[in-house]
């Protein structure tokens, strides 16, 4: 729905533009370019000007707020051990990996985003399941629960690793052929 209305919104003012575009270069024979966009030809005081000057400010400060929200976010975090044997150093992403590619083989799943975030001492795992619509998700869950995360907590060596899944549904393969 936000999409629409931002695309609507555009729609509207990009027409708006264009018609003031072509009233300005005369294509548009019902109006005369030179009348005034608004009646009244007195300016308003000097407090009214500053008050919409600051408004538009803090609305085009709003609107970049809005844009760089819109920029998608990978920050690449990187664990370290060190011990008299050297120091070993791995991406959070390159440790996850293994794992969302087991998980996509369950029944039922789609494709996995798993990412890993805080210190190596105590991790926390997040994962967007994207599962067909007619898939098993307390079994899928079940089967992350019992198989995949022990085994990623031996291979980290973080026995406290706790893990948040979320489940985003897809169409089954039947629904998908029907159509």
């Amino acid at each position: 729905m936000n999409r629409f209305l931002l695309g609507l919104l555009g729609l509207v003012l990009m027409l708006a533009g264009a018609f003031a575009v072509a009233v300005h270069y005369g294509f548009v024979p019902q109006a005369d370019r030179s009348d005034a966009l608004l009646p009244g030809t007195a300016l308003p005081q000097t407090w009214v000007l500053w008050v919409i000057a600051a408004a538009a400010v803090v609305i085009a400060l709003l609107c970049l707020r809005w844009l760089t929200a819109q920029i998608p976010r990978r920050k690449v975090a990187s664990w370290r051990w060190a011990d008299e044997a050297g120091t070993t150093r791995i991406t959070t992403a390159t440790a996850t990996a293994p794992f969302a590619e087991e998980v996509t083989a369950y029944p039922g799943v789609r494709k996995v985003e798993a990412s890993l975030t805080g210190p190596h001492t105590a991790p926390s795992l997040a994962l967007v399941v994207r599962a067909h619509g007619d898939a098993d998700l307390r079994g899928i869950r079940r089967r992350i629960d019992d198989e995949g995360l022990p085994r990623l907590r031996e291979a980290l060596g973080t026995p406290g690793l706790h893990a948040t899944v979320e489940f985003r549904m897809s169409p089954s393969k039947a629904d998908a052929r029907v159509r």
